[in-house]
C-alpha cells in the first residue's frame, strides 16, 4: 500500500465520497417518490418510472442494497483517509483525520445529497434505478443473507416484514391532496371533488323539496285547473295526487301529455296513462346511493318517505348533481339562494334554508344529524314558536327572528360569530 502514490488515494477518497453520497440521495429520493404519480409515470411508459417501481415492490431488498453499499463505500473512505493520514503525519494526525472525513462525508455525502433528493425525488430516484437494478442482481446472495437475517429479528420482535406497504387513501387523506393540489386543479374543480367527498355524508333529506312546497297536480281540480297547470308548468316532471298530497298515484312527464292538449285531445283518463308508478325512497338514504339508485332504475325524481311512509317531499337528480357542480344557472351570481349577505357583513336568510348551506357559507360546527332547515333549528334551540324580535345565539352565531308567519320562522338574521375578547390584549400599544 506504500508504492500507492497520494494522488492517487486522494483521488480514490474522492470518488468513494461521491459514491456515499450516491447511495444516501438515492435511498432518499426512492422512498419519498409520489407513488401515485410513479404509478401514472410507470403506466404511461416512463423506464426510469418502471425500474423505480419494481425496486419499490420489495423495499427490504432496495434498503437491503443501497446500505451494503453505502457501508461498503464509507468503510473503504475510511480506511483510505487512515493511510492517507498516517503518510502525511504519522498516528498523531488520526485523529484530525477522522474528524476531517467524518465532517466531509457528513457534508458531501450524507446531508447535501439527501437535501438534494428530497427537494428533487425524480431526478435522482429514476437515474438511480438503472444502477441499483443490476446491482442487486449482481449481489443478490448477500443482499438475501442479510434480509433474511434482518427480517428473522423483525419476526422476533413481533412484527412482520410482509406487513404495512401502499395502503390505500383515506377519504380526509384525499381530501388533503385535493386541497393542496394548487394549480394543478382549478379551483372549482376541487370544490366539485370536495363535494363528491362529501356525498355519503349528507342524505336525501338533506336537499329534498318538504312537502309544503311540492307543486303537484291534484286530480280532484276542475279540469281548466290541471291543465292551466300543466301548460304553465316551469318543471318538467309533476307528482299527481288525488284527493290530498300524501295520495300520490305518479309522477307525469308534462313534455309527454303538450302536444295531446294543444291539440284539444287531452282528457283525464288520457293523462294517467302517461303517469308513471311513484318511485319512494327513503329519507336516511345517501346522496351517492341515491344517485347510483336512479341510474338503476332509469328515475329522474323520488318521493322521499319516512320509516312510516309517510310523504315528506321530493328529491331530483339534478339536487343531487347540484351538490357537487353547483346550481345550473348561465351565471352563479344570479343563482338563487335562501341566504344573502348584507352590507353590513350579516346574513339575512329564509327560515327555509338549509342548515347544510349555513354549515358550508358561515362555518357553522352543528350535529349533522339535527334540523334540516333554520325554522327547525330555531325552534330545537327555543323549544317554542318565536315572536319577531326574538334573539338568541347558535353555535356562538347571534340570530335573531325578524318575520315570523303563522307557526314557522320566516326570515331571521344571521351575525358573524361572537368570538369573546383575551383580557389584557385590547388597548395596548
Amino acid at each position: 500500500m506504500d508504492s500507492i502514490p497520494l494522488p492517487l488515494l486522494f483521488g480514490i477518497l474522492g470518488i468513494l465520497i461521491v459514491l456515499s453520497g450516491g447511495f444516501s440521495s438515492s435511498e432518499t429520493a426512492l422512498m419519498t417518490l409520489n407513488r401515485y404519480r410513479l404509478r401514472h409515470l410507470a403506466r404511461a411508459g416512463h423506464r426510469g418510472a418502471r425500474r423505480a417501481e419494481k425496486l419499490l415492490q420489495r423495499p427490504d431488498r432496495l434498503i437491503g442494497i443501497i446500505l451494503l453499499g453505502n457501508n461498503f463505500v464509507n468503510i473503504a473512505a475510511s480506511s483510505i483517509a487512515t493511510l492517507i493520514a498516517l503518510r502525511l503525519g504519522g498516528e498523531g494526525a488520526l485523529a484530525a483525520a477522522t474528524g476531517l472525513l467524518t465532517l466531509t462525508i457528513l457534508i458531501f455525502a450524507e446531508v447535501a445529497p439527501k437535501t438534494l433528493a428530497a427537494l428533487r425525488p425524480e431526478r435522482v430516484a429514476f437515474p438511480a434505478a438503472f444502477v441499483l437494478g443490476p446491482l442487486l442482481r449482481l449481489l443478490y446472495p448477500l443482499v438475501w443473507l442479510t434480509n433474511f437475517l434482518a427480517n428473522g429479528l423483525l419476526r422476533g420482535l413481533g412484527v412482520s416484514p410482509g406487513e404495512g406497504g401502499q395502503s390505500a387513501l383515506s377519504r380526509e387523506e384525499l381530501r388533503t391532496v385535493v386541497n393542496e393540489a394548487g394549480a394543478m386543479i382549478p379551483q372549482r374543480h376541487q370544490r366539485m371533488l370536495l363535494s363528491i367527498l362529501d356525498l355519503d355524508k349528507a342524505t336525501v333529506d338533506d336537499i329534498m323539496v318538504p312537502r309544503n312546497e311540492v307543486v303537484g297536480i291534484d286530480l280532484g281540480d276542475d279540469w281548466s285547473r290541471i291543465t292551466e297547470q300543466v301548460a304553465g308548468s316551469e318543471y318538467t316532471r309533476l307528482p299527481v295526487f288525488e284527493g290530498g298530497i300524501d295520495n300520490i298515484r305518479g309522477v307525469l312527464h308534462v313534455r309527454r301529455v303538450l302536444t295531446a292538449m294543444l291539440d284539444g285531445e287531452l282528457t283525464r283518463e288520457r293523462l294517467l296513462e302517461h303517469v308513471r308508478d311513484p318511485y319512494f325512497v327513503p329519507e336516511s338514504t345517501p346522496l351517492h346511493r341515491q344517485m347510483l339508485n336512479f341510474q338503476a332504475e332509469r328515475r329522474r325524481i323520488g318521493l322521499v318517505v319516512d320509516e312510516y311512509g309517510e310523504f315528506l317531499g321530493l328529491v331530483t337528480l339534478e339536487d343531487i348533481l347540484e351538490e357537487i357542480v353547483g346550481e345550473f344557472t348561465t351565471d352563479p351570481a344570479e343563482a338563487v339562494s335562501d341566504i344573502h349577505r348584507q352590507a353590513d357583513g350579516s346574513y339575512l336568510a329564509a327560515g327555509s334554508a338549509s342548515v347544510r348551506e349555513l354549515k358550508r357559507l358561515l362555518d357553522w360546527d352543528l350535529p349533522a344529524d339535527g334540523p334540516k332547515t333554520l325554522n327547525g333549528l330555531i325552534l330545537e334551540h327555543l323549544e317554542t314558536i318565536p315572536e319577531s324580535g326574538t334573539s338568541l345565539l347558535i353555535d356562538g352565531h347571534p340570530v335573531t327572528v325578524m318575520q315570523t308567519e303563522e307557526n314557522r320562522v320566516k326570515v331571521a338574521r344571521l351575525e358573524r360569530r361572537v368570538r369573546p375578547r383575551e383580557s389584557g390584549l385590547d388597548g395596548a400599544d
